[in-house]
């Protein structure tokens, strides 16, 4: 590695920073994760030493939207893994479809591929008239984009084959209109979602939810920090409620884990009663 390269101790410096200046907890992500990702912004920005590098995250607020954009960003599309999509329609849709009023919270929601995937099963469910969309991340670049509902016209065909293999019978072009290079989700969709930025380490429970997304997110986070996210979790969902993890994430070590039951082989538990 470059002798330039921002080390351990450096790392530590900026968190610091980034906590005493600006709120932003970042002590119980997983550190080689934000070693990877700080170096590569380093790199990828020319920085001559780590002590500039510092000073413009200290007192650059684009430049900080930045960093924070690029510490935080969680890869996304809309409908990945169709199988837990299919699992979402055909499982846990119906039985929510039974309550009065469904509200899932999306957690570090990043760019909004999957809040809008759920809307497009909501509505295809018939349930959209009563649920409501709470996205949320720490990122503020990255919900204003996402509160846009516009994505590349390149994903495009990805996604709609992902989106038939979830189980969807619509033409998915339905769902949007061409822009240029850009694909336009229809208003409609957006109309049930509230943006908001959230923070997993440090905000508190704000609602009651059926239904909590929070998928590839807790990877990057450490042991500790996955547990205390999780009791949030718990507290946040109503009796019976849903809570769903990406492909690599488990319930299963966590304190709260005797609480909720696995559905099948996806990474969906019910909380128990």
């Amino acid at each position: 590695m470059d002798f330039q390269a921002v080390n351990d101790d450096n790392i530590s410096i900026l968190l610091n920073d980034l906590l005493e200046i600006y709120g932003y907890d970042f002590n119980e992500y997983s550190k080689a994760s934000l070693k990877r990702r700080i170096n590569r912004l380093f790199t990828l920005d020319k920085f001559p030493s780590f002590a500039e590098m510092r000073y413009t995250v200290r007192t650059n607020p684009e430049y900080l939207k930045r960093f924070i954009e690029e510490i935080t960003v969680n890869v996304t599309e809309m409908f990945r893994d169709p199988s837990f999509y299919r699992v979402l329609r055909e499982t846990v849709l119906p039985t929510l479809g039974t309550y009065p009023f469904i509200r899932i919270w999306h957690a570090g929601c990043s760019t909004g591929e999957e809040v809008y995937s759920m809307a497009i099963l909501l509505q295809e469910a018939n349930l959209f008239h009563k649920s409501l969309l709470y996205a949320t991340d720490i990122n503020p670049g990255v919900l204003e984009r996402a509160s846009k509902g516009l994505f590349p016209l390149s994903h495009m065909k990805g996604h709609s084959e992902k989106y038939i293999q979830s189980g969807g019978k619509k033409d998915f072009s339905s769902y949007y209109s061409a822009n240029y290079d850009l694909a336009k989700f229809n208003s409609e969709l957006s109309s049930k979602m509230i943006f908001s930025t959230h923070n997993l380490v440090s905000d508190h429970s704000f609602n009651e939810f059926q239904l909590i997304i929070c998928r590839n997110v807790l990877i990057y986070f450490d042991k500790d920090l996955q547990a205390k996210v999780f009791k949030l979790f718990e507290q946040s969902l109503d009796n019976l409620g849903y809570l769903a993890l990406g492909s690599k994430e488990t319930l299963r070590f966590s304190s709260v884990a005797p609480n909720f039951k696995q559905l099948g082989k996806e990474k969906i538990w019910r909380k128990m009663a």
